[in-house]
C-alpha cells in the first residue's frame, strides 16, 4: 500500500499514559510513539468518572458524558438483575456516524462497545465486549478480513487459569492480537480509502490486569503496539494523527476497600448466604470468546446446589477445606464452574438492603428506592435524607494508613448531566488518587491488603501530530475533547450537545445542532454474549 486519502487517523491505546510511555522511551523502545510525542503535541488527558473501558470509550467517541450517552459500566442496571451493554445502549451519535452524515467515509477497527455496528459509509469491525465472531458492517466483513490477513480474533485463545499455555505462549497470544488489529486496519483502509480511520488496541490495558504489570509482558505488548502503529502510519500515510486513551494505568498501593462490608456495618446492607449476586468475570469472558449468545447470567445446576448448601451453612470455604484434607481440592476445582464459590458465599441481599455497591466499576452506591427498584425499601420521601447520610458515611471512611479512602463523594448530579442521569448510581465515589481497589463482594471486614498491583488511573494521554497541528498549543485535554477536535480536524462541525471543546491544536469549527438521537441503524438486533474479556473488572 502506498498511502490512502486518509485525512485523520485516531489511534486508541487502552490505558495508554505518558508515565508508561516515557519509562519505555528511556529504554530505547517505542520509536513510533516517541516520534509522535517529540514531533507533535503531547499532554496527559483527564478521563471521566468512571474511568473504565465500556463507559469511557463511548464518552471519547461521542464527546458527551455518560448522562447523555447512557453507559456507566459493563452492565446495565435492571432492577436487581443486569444485562451486558451493547452499542445499542450508546444513545448518542459517534464520530463515524456524524462523519457519515457529511458524506465522509470511515474505517473503525476494534473500538469498544461497537457491537452491533452501525450502517455507515465504510467499515466497522467491532471490538471489546462484542463476541469473538462479531457481526460487522458490511456483513461478511470478518470473513473477508480473515481471508486477506489470516487469523483474526478478539480474545486470547486461552483461559487465564489455563495451565496448558506457558507464559511465553500467553505473551505470544497478546502480541499476535495486537498485530491482527494493525493488519486488519491497513487492509480495510486500503480497500475503503476512508477520510477517517480509528484503530484501537486493547491489550496494553489487559496486560497489566492479567499479568500484574510484569515488565517483560508489558514491554512485549507495548512494543508490538508500537510496531503496529508504525505499520499503519506507513501503509496509510494519514495527513494527521491523534493518539488517545480512555484512562491511564498505575500502581495501587492502598488497601482494598470492601464497600458493602462498610455499608453492612453502617446498617445499610443485609447479607444472605447463596444467591446470584453479580456475575463472576471468568464465566462471562469464556461465553463471549466461545460465542454463546445470552443477555445475562443465571446460576448453573452446580451453582444452585452450592447456593442451597450455603443456606444451611455448607459454604465453599468449608468444602474447600474438606477437599484439601483428602487432596482433591485442585482436581474438583478444575471441573466445577467458577461461580460456585460466588453462589455459595455470602452475598448482598439487594431486595432487603437499604443501599449497596452493585458493580464496582460504576464507582457508585445505589439506593433501594421504593417505586424504582422491584422491592424498594426506601420511601421517596426519605431518598434525599438517606443519600445525604450515605455521603457523610462514605466521606468519613479512612484507610488503615489514616488517609481518607475517597477524595470525593457526591450525588450523581455533581458528575453527570443529561437525559440518562437516573441510570447512574445515586452516590458517586472517587477513590483517593485512584489508589484503592473497590470491591463489591462481601469479605467479612471493610479492608484487606491490596490484591491489585496495577489498575486504572485518571490521567490518560492525548497526542496530535501532522498537517495543520499546532504543536506549541497550550491545552489541558479532557476525554470529552477528543471527538470535537477530531471532527474539527476534518472541517466538520461538532455536535452542540458535546461536553468537550475543540482543542487549540487544530483550527476551530463552530458547533451545530444535529437532530436528536433516535436510535442506531445497525441493520440487525443481536443479543450480546455473556462473556467479556480476560480482565478483572467484575470480581
Amino acid at each position: 500500500m502506498t498511502g490512502t486519502a486518509m485525512e485523520t487517523l485516531l489511534v486508541g491505546i487502552d490505558a495508554g499514559c505518558l508515565p508508561v510511555f516515557r519509562e519505555l522511551f528511556e529504554e530505547g523502545r517505542l520509536p513510533a510513539l516517541r516520534s509522535l510525542v517529540e514531533d507533535g503535541f503531547a499532554a496527559p488527558m483527564e478521563s471521566q468518572i468512571p474511568p473504565w473501558t465500556p463507559s469511557a470509550w463511548p464518552s471519547l467517541y461521542t464527546g458527551v458524558n455518560p448522562g447523555k450517552h447512557g453507559v456507566y459500566g459493563f452492565v446495565s442496571n435492571e432492577g436487581y438483575d443486569w444485562r451486558v451493554v451493547t452499542a445499542d445502549d450508546v444513545r448518542e451519535y459517534t464520530l463515524w456516524e456524524l462523519l457519515d452524515r457529511h458524506g465522509l467515509t470511515s474505517v473503525v477497527v476494534n473500538a469498544p462497545v461497537t457491537f452491533p455496528p452501525p450502517a455507515i459509509d465504510g467499515a466497522v469491525l467491532p471490538g471489546f465486549i462484542g463476541p469473538e465472531d462479531p457481526e460487522c458492517h458490511p456483513p461478511g466483513l470478518l470473513d473477508e478480513v480473515r481471508e486477506a490477513i489470516g487469523e483474526y480474533r478478539l480474545y486470547p485463545a486461552y483461559h487465564t487459569e489455563d495451565e496448558a499455555f506457558t507464559r511465553d505462549q500467553k505473551r505470544s497470544e497478546y502480541v499476535d492480537l495486537v498485530r491482527m488489529r494493525g493488519e486488519a486496519f491497513s487492509y480495510l483502509a486500503g480497500k475503503y480509502d476512508p477520510q477517517f480511520g480509528f484503530v484501537q488496541f486493547q491489550r496494553p490495558d489487559t496486560v497489566f490486569h492479567e499479568f500484574g504489570g510484569d515488565r517483560g509482558m508489558v514491554r512485549a505488548v507495548y512494543e508490538a503496539t508500537d510496531r503496529a502503529i508504525a505499520r499503519v502510519l506507513e501503509d496509510c500515510d494519514p495527513d494527521r494523527v491523534f493518539v488517545a486513551s480512555d484512562h491511564g494505568m498505575g500502581r495501587y498501593d492502598g488497601a482494598d476497600f470492601h464497600v458493602n462490608d462498610h455499608l453492612r456495618e453502617e446498617g445499610y446492607v443485609t447479607a444472605t448466604k447463596g444467591g446470584k449476586g453479580m456475575p463472576g468475570w471468568r464465566p462471562i469472558r469464556d461465553s463471549l470468546r466461545e460465542g454463546e449468545v445470552t443477555e445475562s447470567w443465571e446460576p448453573s445446576l452446580f451453582e444452585r446446589l452450592a447456593a442451597g448448601a450455603a443456606s444451611v451453612g455448607l459454604t465453599a470455604r468449608r468444602v474447600q477445606s474438606a477437599l484439601e484434607r483428602v487432596h482433591l481440592a485442585e482436581t474438583v476445582g478444575h471441573y466445577l464452574p467458577d461461580n460456585v464459590s460466588r453462589t455459595s458465599a455470602e452475598q448482598v441481599d439487594f431486595a432487603e438492603s437499604v443501599a449497596y455497591l452493585r458493580a464496582r466499576t460504576e464507582l457508585g452506591v445505589r439506593i433501594n428506592l421504593e417505586g424504582r427498584e422491584p422491592d424498594g425499601v426506601v420511601p421517596p420521601s426519605e431518598y434525599e435524607s438517606v443519600r445525604s447520610e450515605l455521603i457523610e458515611s462514605l466521606r468519613s471512611v479512612t484507610a488503615p494508613c489514616g488517609e481518607p479512602v475517597f477524595e470525593r463523594v457526591a450525588p450523581r448530579e455533581a458528575f453527570f448531566e443529561g437525559p440518562y442521569v437516573e441510570d447512574a448510581a445515586d452516590v458517586i465515589v472517587v477513590p483517593n488518587g485512584f489508589d484503592h481497589f473497590l470491591s463489591d463482594q462481601l469479605h467479612g471486614r471493610p479492608f484487606s491488603e491490596t490484591g491489585t498491583a496495577w489498575n486504572h488511573k485518571r490521567d490518560g494521554v492525548f497526542l496530535a501530530a501532522g498537517e495543520g497541528i499546532d504543536t506549541g498549543a497550550e491545552a489541558d485535554p479532557h476525554l470529552f475533547d477528543v471527538a470535537p477536535t477530531v471532527l474539527a480536524s476534518l472541517g466538520v462541525a461538532p455536535n452542540e450537545r458535546m461536553d468537550g471543546t475543540v482543542l487549540p491544536v487544530t483550527d476551530r469549527v463552530d458547533d451545530r445542532a444535529y437532530p436528536a438521537y433516535d436510535g442506531r441503524d445497525s441493520g440487525a438486533t443481536v443479543e450480546i454474549e455473556d462473556r467479556l474479556a480476560d480482565l478483572g473488572y467484575v470480581e
